[in-house]
């Protein structure tokens, strides 16, 4: 299996779907809400506690499940700085893991089934390209633009979150931190690879692009389990929970893509197609 062999299936199927806003919108538009919105929060945040006879308290169950560096960070602050912190530097990080998985779920989604829905999936298992080659190919085409676009996203929250809290800090810089660094370049990367490989074996198994597509959006449910988790205050991103998330979704990629191969079965998928 050669990496140039991959980017041949890349460069056919980028070519493809950079022409089609039903595939290419939601790489567009969900970032640009998680974006925009959340900030907005956290500006109205501070308004709101401003309000007379209004107080914001950070609830107890959340608080004692802090890591205790964060508990360490926050000592000092009044109320209105520990909640906008909490808030725009762990609160709000799992929305993160929703940006690659949404946007290379829809692009993941049409690799195979997308090929059966034009009728091009015979010509593309005729080719000498090897089972892995191909599957390496359709996952790169999913991969790549969602973690382009979610760097992207990390870089204006950052940019939107350090100008709105530059007053209510002292002029202190929030983001980027190691933490934040850790959750955008090493967890959403090994969470995307899983979604993706997951949903390219789906997308190998069902007869077209919509069926994949829904079957797909409910890897966005543990991810909705993890920020519920966090709300009651069950856990809380640190340290650790960023090790843990590595290790265990980098354990489950290289397993994602051991079975992704040993379920392709060309003959199959070819029947399948007719």
């Amino acid at each position: 299996m050669t990496l140039e062999n991959a980017m041949l299936v890349f460069n056919k199927d980028w070519r493809e779907m950079r022409r089609n806003w039903q595939i290419v919108g939601p790489l567009v538009v969900v970032p640009m809400l998680i974006t925009v919105m959340l900030p907005l929060i956290i500006i109205l945040v501070p308004a709101m506690m401003a309000i007379p006879g209004t107080s914001f308290n950070i609830p107890t169950t959340m608080f004692e499940n802090l890591p205790l560096e964060l508990k360490l960070e926050i000592t000092g602050m009044n109320a209105t700085q520990q909640m906008v912190y909490i808030f725009a530097l762990y609160f709000f990080a799992p929305f993160f893991l929703i940006i690659p998985i949404m946007a290379s779920s829809v692009l993941a989604s049409d690799s195979f089934a997308g090929e059966k829905d034009r009728k091009t999936i015979e010509a593309l298992l005729a080719t000498p390209l090897t089972d892995g080659e191909l599957l390496l190919g359709k996952i790169l085409v999913s991969f790549i633009p969602s973690m382009l676009v979610t760097f992207l996203a990390f870089a204006a929250y950052s940019a939107i979150v350090d100008i709105t809290a530059f007053a209510l800090f002292g002029g202190r810089v929030l983001l980027p931190n190691l933490l934040w660094l850790a959750l955008i370049f090493c967890v959403t990367p090994a969470v995307a690879l899983a979604g993706i490989g997951v949903t390219v074996i789906v997308s190998v198994r069902v007869k077209g692009f919509r069926e994949a597509q829904q079957l797909s959006a409910l890897l966005v449910l543990p991810v909705m389990l993890l920020i519920f988790s966090e709300v009651g205050g069950l856990l809380m991103f640190g340290p650790t929970m960023l090790a843990m998330l590595i290790v265990g979704f980098v354990v489950l990629d290289l397993i994602v893509f051991k079975l992704g191969t040993s379920l392709f079965r060309r003959e199959e998928i070819l029947v399948k197609a007719v």
